[in-house]
């Protein structure tokens, strides 16, 4: 829509003045590593951070909520309670935004959810351009996720002495406006820009042996491959690479009654398909028995079935999961092995 210039020794009061209206989450700092916190002072905000041991995804769909309340105390009553404050999300990275993408098209496809959907109107997301690699497990790269025009409010890039301000929305216009300092970009800015956007590319290397295209009919045609057995003995079945996946929306519903039997509570849980009770139903019979046929569904659903049923990849090369997985199975291995023995 407009591009700005912000310095960065404004950013600080950017982050307080927004405070007063919003819950700030962003990257903090937690030993070496960082995660999406609240920011109650803007010192602790670190844009400068590789990458987050969980996305953000946790603001939109928390990892446990509470969907209504119901009693059977006189007249049957069931109120639903959808917990969603105003939030601006600082520091969203280019692969995690387009993996909000997906979370936005699985909640409002089919039957919208409410929480969900509350949740994200009341959310602002402010990105940053990545001008390095994370780490040697991003791929984001081979999967066409280095790069973001839209799906933002506001994004950042990194300009040595401030940032160039990108307005992606009117409300990233609005929370401009109001609470920061910021200037039309001159030409020597967006000379700047360019300049910085052009030298980061070479910077980031392909990881996938394949252009991502064939992704898909690759995992099609891979369905009964024999890596998927060798796999399965090698998986902990441990759930990590579903619980830092930031496409990853599965989850469990359950109630909570009182001791009366008469009042009650409904939660939702993050659940994982890597978990033996994912699966198996009444009477005992598991869909998915072996950790080789849940492994494989996995991979399944990042190359394959999402990409069928909502237009985009379910892998936005984060490299969360290859980072957190205790037996290093990682998807670039696994989809550049399947492509060699295709």
């Amino acid at each position: 829509m407009s591009l700005w210039v912000i310095d960065k020794q404004s950013m600080a009061a950017f982050v307080a003045n927004m405070s007063g209206d919003y819950q700030v989450v962003g990257p903090v700092a937690k030993g070496s590593k960082f995660a999406f916190g609240q920011i109650k002072d803007p010192a602790e905000l670190r844009l400068d951070y590789n990458t987050s041991i969980l996305p953000p995804k946790k603001y939109l769909q928390p990892p446990e909520e509470r969907l209504m309340t119901f009693s059977r105390s006189g007249k049957a009553t069931v109120e639903t309670v959808i917990d969603a404050a105003p939030t601006v999300i600082l520091g969203v990275h280019t692969c995690d935004l387009h993996a909000i993408r997906v979370l936005d098209e699985a909640f409002t496809q089919g039957y919208p959810d409410a929480h969900y959907l509350k949740r994200r109107e009341q959310t602002l997301l402010v990105g940053i351009e990545c001008l390095e690699p994370c780490d040697e497990h991003s791929f984001c790269k081979s999967m066409g996720t280095l790069a973001v025009s839209d799906g933002y409010d506001l994004h950042l890039t990194d300009l040595g002495e401030s940032y160039a301000v990108d307005v992606g929305s009117k409300k990233g216009a609005a929370l401009l406006e109001k609470y920061a300092s910021a200037t039309e970009a001159a030409e020597t800015d967006m000379q700047q820009l360019n300049k910085v956007l052009g030298a980061k590319w070479p910077r980031f290397p392909y990881k996938l042996e394949f252009d991502v295209g064939e992704l898909a009919p690759l995992m099609n045609q891979s369905y009964d491959s024999p890596l998927w057995e060798e796999l399965g003995e090698k998986c902990l079945a441990c759930g990590q690479c579903t619980l830092v996946c930031p496409t990853c929306f599965c989850f469990n519903v359950y109630d909570e009654v009182e001791l009366n039997l008469q009042d009650g509570e409904r939660w939702r849980r993050w659940d994982s398909c890597q978990l033996d009770e994912f699966a198996r139903v009444a009477g005992g019979e598991n869909f998915r028995e072996h950790q080789a046929a849940r492994l494989r569904h996995r991979f399944m659903r990042k190359g394959r079935y999402l990409i069928e049923k909502y237009g985009q990849l379910g892998c936005v090369g984060c490299g969360r999961c290859a980072r957190s997985c205790l037996v290093n199975i990682t998807p670039v291995d696994v989809f550049n092995d399947l492509h060699s023995t295709k």
